[in-house]
């Protein structure tokens, strides 16, 4: 019964966190510069596991459907199915994944410190509100930031798999490129968009969420970041499987 209480507690902590950076977001000080510095820290500096992450994410699907596809005598599809696993799955959770696990524990251990610190007390003693300097930057940022790194990990993935089947298949690649071509629609891009800025939004809110509730000195700092990473990966996965039911009745069903 305690851990249920407990969970209603923590949903009624996080609406109202929610709640406060929804209805001061418009509003001045807006601080821009610390938004900007927080999509380079945030977004930037996650660029490099992204690359990695969709480049060979790319490479092995085009390597494991390779062989089945020339079985059905279909090889020539390779380059449409990849791409349509990376727009419409792959990419979105696993750049989100990397983005839990370095951007939001990153947040939750940053937080978390300042406010063991008594950094955060020390700023609401001087008149600034936690929420609108500390908070609201990080969630613009990380929305803003994840569908970004999200196309990026597409295009690189898709380009994976390129190299791979052209290394290890013999596949041409004007005919990996045409197929590739097909699942780049309109709605297949919209729908590839969505599931990140959603994301995005999950992986600060917990991020902030878990710093700012913070206790225990140091040794809550690293229970807050890892429970950031834990909780912010399993709603992605359980968001994901809501948003892809919502994506194909309105924007991929027949």
């Amino acid at each position: 019964m305690n851990l249920i209480i407990r969970g209603i507690i923590q949903v009624q902590e996080i609406t109202l966190l929610i709640w406060r950076v929804l209805r001061g977001i418009f509003r001045p000080p807006l601080y821009l510069r610390e938004i900007i510095r927080q999509m380079d820290v945030l977004g930037f500096g996650s660029l490099t596991i992204i690359l990695l992450t969709g480049f060979f994410t790319g490479a092995v699907l085009a390597l494991n459907t390779g062989n089945t596809l020339q079985k059905f005598g279909v090889q020539s599809v390779s380059g449409q199915l990849v791409a349509t696993s990376l727009i419409r799955e792959l990419g979105p959770v696993l750049t989100c994944l990397m983005l839990a696990g370095r951007v939001g524990s990153g947040i939750a251990a940053e937080l978390g410190s300042m406010l063991v610190s008594e950094q955060i007390d020390a700023m609401r003693a001087l008149g600034s509100d936690p929420i609108k300097k500390l908070v609201t930057p990080r969630i613009v940022a990380l929305v803003t930031m994840a569908p970004a790194l999200t196309v990026i990990c597409d295009m690189v993935g898709t380009l994976g798999g390129l190299l791979a089947a052209i290394s290890f298949q013999g596949q041409a690649s004007s005919v990996y490129m045409s197929s590739a071509k097909v699942a780049v629609t309109y709605n297949e891009i919209l729908g590839g968009l969505i599931k990140p800025t959603v994301f995005g939004f999950v992986i600060a809110i917990i991020g902030c969420y878990k710093g700012l509730s913070t206790t225990g000195g140091t040794v809550g700092v690293g229970r807050s970041t890892t429970q950031s990473v834990v909780v912010s990966s399993i709603l992605i996965i359980a968001v994901d499987f809501v948003l892809s039911k919502l994506i194909l009745s309105l924007l991929l069903g027949p």
